[in-house]
């Protein structure tokens, strides 16, 4: 299969994504509870002007503002029929600010969780979720997208759901869990049992990988459990903008952007292909990041020390995987750099 993404890869050693859309649309005016895919038809010059931050700062790779737009989520707000259509127009927007950018720019269709339970704990069938994503991939796909990005799973049976949608449409795609609970998915995930994961899919993603979760450090440590397992295929890091606090009723991400550059750096090192950023990363930490990835030379792949001295401590003593018990630092000892 011949896509754009895929072109890139192969011309570069690493490429940039973009950063938080969530935090930068409340910073826009979104209200907490507020769907943002209705953004997509009511405020698109907002929506416009997210995508248009990221490409300015020096992202080559954007997420269309589409997490939330299927049935399950949508149906929260009394939408459920419309995520083909909210898919759509996300994408149809993103593709506008690409096509202007005057360089290759990739649009990521987003596809986030259903925020339903699968398996044999939950109430949401295979064939049920495979629906719902299929759904939104044909929206994004018909809108413009260049490759389809789920990002945000905890459960493998809802990877393997969406997945199965983006097969059915014959769309190119990646992938990404979040690692939140010490070192492993919400579901029990761990960085190993996610490579295991993918190679066993009859369409293999792209490129895979973790977003959002605790923090930088915690992120970067799962990026590395993922190339010790030796996989050839590209690894996606798209961390946190540092640790989460609570400011003036308001949540605030602590993540300085030479924090980020650091970040970014280790993340290349550490054998991330894609780099980007996710809650709290905004246009001028991605700026910082595209600074520091095109001027500082590459080098060895970091240690744990290394990440904890530069980006601060881990929140467990374990990645999941029982390897490396007592071999981080916990985030008491984390250096405040935000």
């Amino acid at each position: 299969m011949s896509d754009a993404l895929t072109k890139a890869l192969a011309e570069r050693d690493w490429l940039l994504a973009d950063g938080a859309t969530g935090t930068n649309l409340f910073n826009m005016g979104l209200m907490s509870g507020d769907a943002p895919e209705f953004w997509n038809e009511t405020e698109q010059d907002k929506i416009r002007a997210l995508y248009k931050g990221s490409v300015d700062a020096g992202s080559d790779l954007f997420l269309t503002n589409s997490f939330g737009a299927n049935a399950s989520r949508l149906k929260l707000h009394d939408a459920a029929h419309r995520a083909y259509e909210l898919s759509k127009r996300a994408a149809e927007l993103g593709r506008e600010v690409a096509d202007a950018a005057g360089r290759q720019i990739i649009v990521a269709g987003s596809v986030g969780p259903t925020g339903e339970i699968m398996g044999a704990a939950g109430n949401l069938s295979h064939e049920r979720a495979v629906e719902m994503f299929e759904e939104t991939a044909r929206g994004l796909m018909d809108g413009g997208a260049d490759v389809l990005w789920v990002e945000t799973i905890s459960a493998p049976e809802e990877f393997r759901a969406a997945a199965a949608a983006f097969d059915n449409i014959g769309a190119p795609w990646c992938g990404t869990m979040s690692f939140d609970t010490a070192g492993r998915t919400m579901m029990g995930v761990t960085s190993q049992d996610m490579v295991a994961l993918v190679d066993s899919l009859p369409n293999p993603p792209i490129a895979f990988g973790a977003n959002c979760g605790v923090g930088a450090s915690d992120l970067m440590r799962t990026v590395l459990g993922f190339a010790a397992t030796g996989t050839d295929r590209p690894i996606i890091a798209k961390g946190n903008a540092g640790i989460p606090k609570y400011v003036d009723g308001h949540i605030h991400y602590d993540g300085t952007p030479e924090l980020m550059a650091d970040y970014a750096c280790l993340a290349r090192d550490a054998g991330a292909r894609i780099i980007g950023g996710c809650c709290g990363t905004m246009s001028v930490h991605l700026a910082a990041m595209r600074a520091a990835l095109e001027t500082r030379a590459p080098q060895p792949r970091p240690t744990l020390e290394v990440i904890a001295e530069k980006l601060g401590g881990f929140s467990s003593a374990s990645d999941g995987t029982g390897e490396d018990e007592g071999a981080g630092r916990e985030r008491r000892g984390r250096r405040r750099r935000g």
